[in-house]
């Protein structure tokens, strides 16, 4: 009996071991592209101005969604950020519907993604992805006005504002100047951002915000798939995911494949390792694709819906993400199967378990030594002269724009901003706990702002408690008629502040 107990512990702790061996080698394939795919959008979050989003998005017509498309494009691919993000934008003003848009592309029409999925799944998922997305968002944009009724959308909007006055001030954005000069701006804080060290940092802050926010996500989608691969034998898969049913095993696959994602608890670029393990285990191809679209239905991000919005809208909405992610699937599987593009053979080990010499070890080991100078810049962008307008959320880690952070709070004489209402809970709850990580930019003035400020960049007079974008330097508060203003203030502080004032009279 002892002999049999030994055995049975022995073997085991081998599968086990066998498992996070599994996991481990997914991540280190999928190393060189995590940090090259990170690092792209950490440029793109820093160069590309975010400002005017609530704005352009006030209705679903297609100019608006193409816009929200490709504002979500440029965005963090983290769920829980996306899902603040479109949050904060429906609260000032855009339509429900091209908030949701928005955090559909943002999550699925991104660099990092797309590169994982070369490396774990192959080019057709990659592909199959991006064809997916499109797809989705016009099933999204055609659906959303229907399903989500216009009195269910006005009270979830009560709701946030309700919310927003308990929490006190929040900022206010608005347009001082033309279109025109606006395009200027924007045009010259460009240039001056290219050739910044500071913007650079904050780009390489961006990058290093975002994997930190996502470390957790990845180690438990790495984990997961290697224990999936490994123990999950194939009898279990064929009761989940039917076979030899034609179009009804197609059906039911992208049908499932949300379900799974939903009882996962794992979101963003988390789920791409589980989905090399389901393809592995039988699932079919459209089955793989909606389950990676269905990183915006595990059940933590239902919950934030949920209160968010109201128990009546986040039903509906959710139902809604689940039909139209399977319908994607389901959809974009039928293109592939028909001209011939599906893979015909799944892998019997999704990747080597061992080192080898090979490009992938050499690509690895050029992109630590990238890393390792994203995290140089990262650590000393205060001395490269950025920093200027970002704050660090001090629960999770992410670099966010004080402007439109999605929550704000004051403690201990000091301002706190944050990427989600989900991490100002946690703050909430025990504030010392985070006091010990970077504090975010100090503002002296919080509780008394001045009268009239001076925009330091076109010298216009600035009401503090309208002004379009305000941006923190060195520990005080700088306020600008338009958003261009800003940006070109954060490209290179010191060319406005010689000699400049934050209002008429140093305070």
């Amino acid at each position: 009996m002892t002999s049999i107990l030994g055995l049975a512990v022995g073997g085991a702790f081998a599968d086990i071991a066998r498992s996070l061996r599994e996991g481990f080698f997914m991540f280190w394939e999928t190393l060189w592209p995590l940090v090259l795919g990170f690092g792209l959008s950490g440029a793109v979050q820093a160069f590309v101005s975010h400002e005017d989003m609530e704005r352009r998005l006030g209705n679903h017509r297609p100019a608006s969604v193409f816009r929200a498309s490709g504002y979500g494009m440029v965005a963090s691919s983290c769920s829980y950020a996306a899902s603040a993000m479109a949050k904060s934008m429906f609260q000032k003003g855009a339509d429900f519907t091209s908030a949701m848009v928005f955090m559909f592309a943002s999550t699925n029409l991104v660099i990092e993604l797309g590169i994982v999925l070369v490396i774990l799944l192959g080019w057709q998922f990659t592909a199959a992805e991006f064809l997916g997305g499109p797809i989705m968002i016009v099933l999204l944009a055609s659906l959303g006005g229907w399903v989500l009724a216009p009195k269910l959308v006005e009270s979830a909007r009560r709701r946030l504002d309700q919310g927003a006055s308990q929490l006190g001030h929040d900022h206010i954005f608005m347009t001082g100047v033309s279109g025109e000069r606006q395009h200027e701006l924007e045009a010259a804080s460009w240039s001056a951002k290219l050739t910044s060290k500071g913007a650079w940092a904050d780009a390489a802050s961006y990058t290093i915000a975002d994997l930190t926010m996502l470390r957790k996500e990845m180690a438990i989608g790495y984990l997961v798939a290697g224990f999936l691969a490994v123990l999950v034998p194939t009898g279990l898969w064929n009761a989940v995911f039917i076979h030899g049913h034609g179009m009804w095993t197609s059906v039911e696959n992208t049908l499932v494949g949300p379900v799974i994602a939903f009882l996962s608890f794992v979101c963003s670029i988390g789920n791409v390792p589980m989905a090399a393990a389901l393809w592995k285990g039988g699932i079919s191809f459209g089955g793989v694709i909606s389950f990676i679209f269905a990183d915006l239905v595990a059940a933590p991000l239902v919950l934030i819906y949920r209160r968010y919005y109201g128990g009546a809208l986040t039903l509906r909405l959710v139902g809604l993400f689940w039909g139209v992610m399977a319908a994607a699937g389901l959809m974009v599987g039928a293109i592939f199967s028909g001209a011939g593009l599906v893979p015909r053979h799944r892998p019997t080990q999704i990747v080597s378990t061992s080192f080898h010499w090979n490009y992938t070890t050499f690509l690895n080991i050029a992109f630590m030594g990238l890393f390792a100078y994203l995290y140089w810049l990262y650590r000393n962008r205060d001395r490269l002269g950025g920093g200027a307008g970002y704050a660090i959320d001090p629960v999770c880690g992410m670099q966010v724009r004080t402007t439109n952070a999605p929550a704000h709070r004051h403690h201990g004489h000091h301002d706190h901003w944050f990427c989600s209402d989900h991490c100002a809970q946690r703050f909430d709850r025990d504030p010392e706990r985070f006091r010990s990580l970077p504090v975010p930019v100090q503002s002296p003035n919080h509780m008394e702002e001045p009268d009239m400020a001076v925009d330091p960049v076109c010298k216009m007079n600035v009401d503090p408690a309208t002004a379009a974008a305000v941006r923190s330097h060195n520990g005080r508060n700088y306020f600008f008629c338009a958003s261009g203003c800003a940006e070109a203030f954060v490209a290179d502080p010191r060319r406005y502040l010689h000699g400049a004032s934050t209002t008429k009279e140093e305070h």
